[in-house]
């Protein structure tokens, strides 16, 4: 196993979206997420995503529903209770996004709300102050819903222009308090859920994958274009961005499925091609091409995906998933992915997330191979568990175990040669799932005294796995 260096990034990760609540608070616009409903117990169950925009008023309209991610966990107050928390448990990193509801309610204002700008100046400064280093998500499934319904989502070049006025300001405005970015959470995650990554109303467009592509390469460029202007704002910002890693192993060894395996691969690294190399490699413009979709390029988008290359790849792994022959990125169009993908061979969690730590160590490497030289941040990585409270902790020693086996994949990969700079758990603190919508599916090493419908003290308590992961951090990884 190899030593974590001494510069190493060890901290937790969240989204404003999850935690920061205060939907209507300080001129915030409303957001996609502030339209997703509590949808029960989501265990086993194949969630469906927003598709059309009868649905969305037809959840506007419902009184009896509740929506978790308004509520969050109260993080937009109680920020600085939280921080203090994580500094006590040793992070000297933390991940979090910010809101483009905040900044610009509807997304298409010539000026930004200076209370929102304000407020993400108070909560970096604090992290600051607390030896934390901010490493800053500039979108992370969260945008003005008006740019949704009323503009067709990121398949429209407008809303790659609103999101360039946003992302410019952003750094214009923070780039003394954050020198770690990350331009879009999960870019590849587009494929499984276009409402959540996209903006798009699937339900609601004549051709919806042609759509799906548009809205793709709308979001490479703007990607390149905010890397290209940081790097030329400050060269001492890291301009980063993120993918999310399903690892597809071959179902069988029939060649039939290991072809299937690997072009299932290649889908999925399309996107960090891109943001890596500068162009699409030739085996997505082939598959493009066989199956009639033709991308829409403007004047100097091939120049600005060139130059806007990325300096770190950051991704999220939860699990890896088996491929067999007919399958595809977009047969997994739900986060609860299906009993086809399960491998007989791994454990799964009670929403059917498959834990295979080796699988990290191998995704590491396929990075370090297809990227040699380009730094990595595993910027999430976590366990979902219906965690109790007894007492004042919980004794979730799974999460241990998880994060260990986890950490002690790292090390071998580092062993192997891979460049990784840091470790940023989901989500260090319990917030409301992304993909359910539950607050009971936490993953954090602090537990919220709150359950799916925002009942609750809201109190802090530290779990087992916050003292564990406190000691890990100051051995430098080596007491696991």
């Amino acid at each position: 196993m190899a030593k974590f260096p001494a510069e190493f990034l060890w901290g937790a990760a969240i989204a404003a979206n999850q935690a920061e609540g205060a939907w209507d608070v300080a001129g915030k616009g409303l957001s996609q997420d502030d339209v997703v409903p509590y949808g029960g117990d989501a265990r086993g169950k194949a969630l469906q995503t927003i598709r059309s925009r009868a649905q969305i008023d037809a959840l506007l309209a419902d009184q009896n529903l509740v929506f978790p991610k308004r509520s969050g966990i109260d993080f937009y107050h109680t920020y600085g209770e939280d921080l203090a928390l994580l500094s006590e448990g040793g992070c000297n990193a933390f991940r979090t996004s910010i809101a483009w509801t905040r900044l610009f309610p509807t997304g298409m204002e010539a000026e930004p709300n200076p209370e929102g700008v304000e407020y993400y100046r108070n909560l970096f400064g604090r992290m600051r102050e607390l030896g934390i280093e901010p490493v800053v998500t500039i979108s992370h499934y969260e945008m003005p819903l008006t740019l949704i319904t009323e503009h067709g989502g990121w398949a429209n070049r407008e809303v790659l222009e609103a999101f360039l006025r946003f992302a410019y300001l952003v750094l214009d405005e923070y780039r003394d308090q954050v020198k770690y970015w990350l331009v879009f959470n999960q870019i590849s995650s587009a494929l499984m859920d276009p409402f959540l990554a996209l903006g798009l109303l699937t339900e609601d467009l004549d051709q919806p994958e042609a759509a799906i592509y548009q809205a793709i390469h709308h979001q490479l460029v703007a990607n390149a274009a905010v890397v290209r202007y940081g790097r030329q704002l400050d060269s001492s910002l890291h301009m980063g961005s993120m993918v999310l890693d399903q690892t597809a192993y071959p179902r069988t060894s029939r060649p039939e499925d290991v072809l299937a395996a690997l072009q299932y691969n290649q889908q999925a690294l399309f996107f960090s091609d891109v943001m890596v190399r500068g162009a699409y490699p030739s085996t997505i413009l082939a598959d493009l091409a066989r199956r009639g979709i033709e991308i829409e390029w403007a004047p100097g988008d091939r120049e600005t995906l060139a130059e806007g290359t990325i300096d770190y790849l950051a991704f999220s792994y939860y699990m890896s998933i088996v491929v067999g022959e007919g399958m595809s990125l977009l047969d997994a169009n739900t986060w609860s992915m299906g009993e086809e993908f399960n491998n007989p061979y791994l454990k799964a969690t009670e929403w059917g997330w498959q834990i295979d730590p080796v699988g990290l160590r191998y995704a590491l490497n396929v990075y370090t191979d297809r990227y040699p030289g380009l730094p990595l941040l595993i910027a999430e990585n976590g366990l979902g568990y219906r965690d109790q409270l007894v007492g004042e902790t919980v004794e979730d020693d799974y999460r241990i175990e998880f994060h260990r086996d986890h950490l002690r994949a790292i090390s071998d990969a580092m062993a192997d040669g891979c460049s990784v700079i840091g470790y940023l758990p989901w989500s260090g603190i319990d917030i409301v799932s992304a993909s359910t919508s539950e607050m009971s599916k936490r993953y954090g090493f602090i537990y919220v005294d709150l359950d799916d419908f925002g009942q609750g003290s809201g109190r802090r308590w530290p779990k087992k796995s916050f003292g564990w992961y406190r000691d890990v951090i100051r051995s430098q990884g080596e007491n696991l």
